[in-house]
């Protein structure tokens, strides 16, 4: 007998120290996660949280609201920044999933972007370098990016796209569409793609409106129903003030089920007070 109760001791003992080992290796895990979405979180905040540009003759304004469902950081970013010629780049991407691995490379083409556009401020070039700059990652996701230059003095608009939203374009005139521009594919899947760019002034009073899918889509929320209530909603409202304009927009994403993480960017343009001419 005390040789079984010896026998049951040390199988005890054992069993006990597997489950230390196993709780031990488990924390660690736990930990490692852990720190990986409060980095991922802190880049996310560090790239949505930069400030725009501010320019007397375009209102500039964004939001974004995170993913519902899985980690509370994605990979749906916009930017804006000053170009070595004068000109200003806006740009509004999707990177495939809402994970630490989509936050981590939003950072990556986010800086990717602005690099580029040290080099040539066309977008349509500014996104076949950044896709072939991607596809040499080796990356598994790819990324959905529109890429605008706005130029302050001529008041034009250029924009490419990478399969990405559409945007929506209204004016107070009664123009107001869902701008339909050929596009090329998304960053990171094929290296050499082109991508076409369109022009078009800025004048008068209107506003040029960029998002990502998560706010005009959802599980049982159709694209194209989603474009057509942001492009009403600009429609009734591109006069109004960029940052309210750009709150109410992504309201949309609460029609949708909104699963993804949602972005959007407002360029309200002309009758602003401070333009040369207006207001004293």
């Amino acid at each position: 007998m005390a040789h079984r109760r010896t026998d049951s001791a040390s199988a005890t003992r054992a069993l006990l120290q597997q489950l230390g080992d196993l709780t031990g290796r488990i924390l660690d895990q736990i930990k490692f996660q852990q720190a990986r979405v409060e980095l991922a979180a802190a880049l996310q905040r560090q790239v949505l949280s930069a400030e725009l540009p501010v320019l007397p003759c375009l209102q500039v304004a964004g939001r974004y609201t995170p993913a519902r469902v899985g980690l509370d950081i994605g990979g749906d970013w916009y930017d804006g920044f000053l170009m070595p010629d004068g000109s200003v780049g806006f740009a509004i991407g999707d990177v495939q999933g809402h994970d630490v691995e989509a936050a981590a490379l939003m950072g990556q083409v986010r800086t990717c972007l602005r690099a580029v556009a040290t080099a040539t401020t066309d977008p349509a070039e500014v996104l076949r370098r950044t896709n072939d700059l991607l596809v040499t990652m080796d990356t598994e996701l790819f990324v959905t990016c529109s890429f605008l230059r706005f130029d302050p003095l001529t008041r034009e608009l250029c924009d490419a796209r990478a399969g990405h939203v559409p945007a929506v374009w209204a004016t107070s005139e009664g123009r107001c569409e869902i701008v339909l521009d050929d596009g090329g594919l998304p960053l990171g899947i094929h290296p050499g793609e082109r991508y076409p760019s369109s022009r078009r002034l800025l004048s008068d009073v209107g506003a040029f409106v960029l998002l990502t899918d998560g706010v005009v889509e959802g599980p049982d929320y159709p694209i194209e129903d989603g474009l057509k209530r942001v492009a009403d909603l600009v429609g009734d409202a591109c006069g109004a003030d960029a940052d309210e304009l750009a709150a109410q927009v992504i309201k949309v994403a609460d029609h949708t089920g909104h699963n993804d993480d949602a972005a959007v960017l407002v360029l309200r343009y002309g009758g602003l007070a401070d333009e040369p001419g207006v207001g004293g």
